[in-house]
């Protein structure tokens, strides 16, 4: 069974940073595009960072220059690192993928809490 796990969410001053994994498990052959979204509560689910099988990168515009998504191939492994935290950063962050499973599927993590606040 493939499965996309998140961890290293949790509760954080403003200004302060947390890193996030996203570990991929299973029968995978291959790995293409992954990244983070997150929900808030009352909105729309949006694109914070995605990473593609070649390691370019896009962030929504709100975290550029504060949030890093990384990728460890042999590990299946993504990472967000995210600094200088602010309190509407507080969202459900999910981990998205493309996955090579006989073909290519879309899977999709179960969310960690991350809350920004004094």
């Amino acid at each position: 069974q493939v499965q996309l796990v998140e961890s290293g969410g949790g509760l954080v001053q403003p200004g302060g940073s947390l890193r996030l994994s996203c570990a991929a498990s299973g029968n995978i052959s291959g790995l293409g595009a992954m990244g983070w979204y997150r929900q808030a509560p009352g909105k729309q689910r949006e694109l914070v960072a995605r990473i593609t099988g070649d390691g370019s990168t896009n962030y929504a515009d709100s975290v550029k220059g504060r949030f890093t998504i990384s990728r460890d191939g042999a590990r299946k492994t993504i990472y967000l690192q995210m600094n200088s935290l602010k309190p509407e950063d507080t969202a459900v962050y999910y981990c998205n993928a493309d996955l090579y499973v006989s073909t290519w599927y879309n899977y999709w993590g179960q969310g960690t809490q991350v809350t920004v606040s004094s």
